[in-house]
């Protein structure tokens, strides 16, 4: 089938299923780079497209610099050494913390950067502008990729993202949500000059529009290597692959969002508890205090649900 998933263009490597690094938390707050390093190999051996660091899952808003620098010299390691492909987030809601960050990730020649725009005051569309050319300058030849969460202060539409890259043309991708059919209408018409990252448990929703390159992905939370085979599936069976998500879909609203809408858990919380009920490696639902985590006797009451539910997600080998 075509379209971006499969499109050759100037994003790249920069397609398909990315996995996110989650960070591995002991009781004293202190991230375990040994862990850490174990998770990446995981993630490695179940032949992820790539994996990405420091997006709201890897806690970007809540570690020392020290700490930043020391995750990503285990990431470009490891990948580097596999040669696979990997993102650095140079992600952070203070503009000159962002890109002393970016900066200093250049040094490890990642595949990609993904930045946020400033979030502490909402920037108006030249204020963007001015940051992602100061972000591009800063990256040099290393393309970006710009993070637009549905939280962001300013969630931009399609048309103005579109007017706002158009003038910083080192930014390839973008990673937000989707939305209805006249969010797909308007992602058609102004966005196809770019790679859109959509929700993991969208993808194949996005594939079949010809909207989606990828997904930095929360069903690689649960299973990297699930989310893996049902990403190469939707090159070859579609239909198929929308079978899975509309299970997938299930599975989250019914067992999963109801944490956040009900009990106020954040989403970094919601992608732990995903990879807890995946088990797939020792990151655990902890998170840096004050943000709450899920128990981890959620995730194995959960554990045996979602394989009844996703068994082509939990059971991949």
């Amino acid at each position: 089938m075509a379209g971006k998933l499969e499109r050759a263009g100037r994003w790249g490597k920069l397609r398909g299923n990315w996995a996110t690094l989650l960070l591995p938390i002991e009781p004293d707050g202190a991230i375990d780079l040994s862990r850490l390093a174990d998770e990446i190999d995981v993630l490695i051996a179940a032949r992820v497209d790539g994996i990405y660091s420091n997006g709201t899952a890897g806690e970007c808003h809540n570690q020392t610099e020290t700490e930043f620098d020391a995750i990503q010299r285990v990431l470009a390691e490891r990948c580097s050494r596999a040669k696979t492909p990997f993102v650095i987030g140079a992600c952070q809601p203070d503009p000159s913390v962002a890109l002393d960050r970016l900066r200093r990730a250049v040094a490890h020649a990642p595949d990609g950067i993904q930045v946020i725009l400033p979030d502490w005051w909402p920037v108006t569309d030249p204020e963007a502008v001015d940051f992602l050319q100061m972000a591009a300058e800063a990256a040099g030849d290393i393309p970006l990729v710009l993070y637009n969460p549905p939280h962001a202060k300013r969630v931009l539409s399609p048309a103005t993202l579109a007017a706002v890259l158009k003038q910083v043309p080192q930014v390839v991708g973008i990673k937000l949500a989707d939305g209805d059919a006249a969010w797909y209408s308007q992602a058609q018409a102004h966005l196809d000059d770019w790679a859109l990252y959509l929700p993991g448990h969208h993808l194949a929703t996005g594939v079949q529009a010809g909207v989606a390159a990828g997904a930095f992905s929360n069903v690689a939370c649960l299973s990297p290597r699930g989310a893996q085979l049902w990403t190469d599936m939707m090159r070859t069976d579609i239909a198929g692959a929308r079978e899975i998500e509309q299970r997938i879909c299930t599975f989250m609203d019914e067992h999963i969002l109801p944490f956040r809408r009900d009990h106020g858990y954040s989403n970094a919380a919601l992608d732990k508890l995903l990879a807890a009920v995946g088990n797939w490696a020792p990151v655990g639902p902890r998170l840096r205090r004050p943000y709450r985590w899920i128990d981890n006797a959620e995730a194995e009451r959960l554990r045996p649900i979602a394989r009844r539910m996703m068994p082509e997600i939990m059971d991949a080998r």
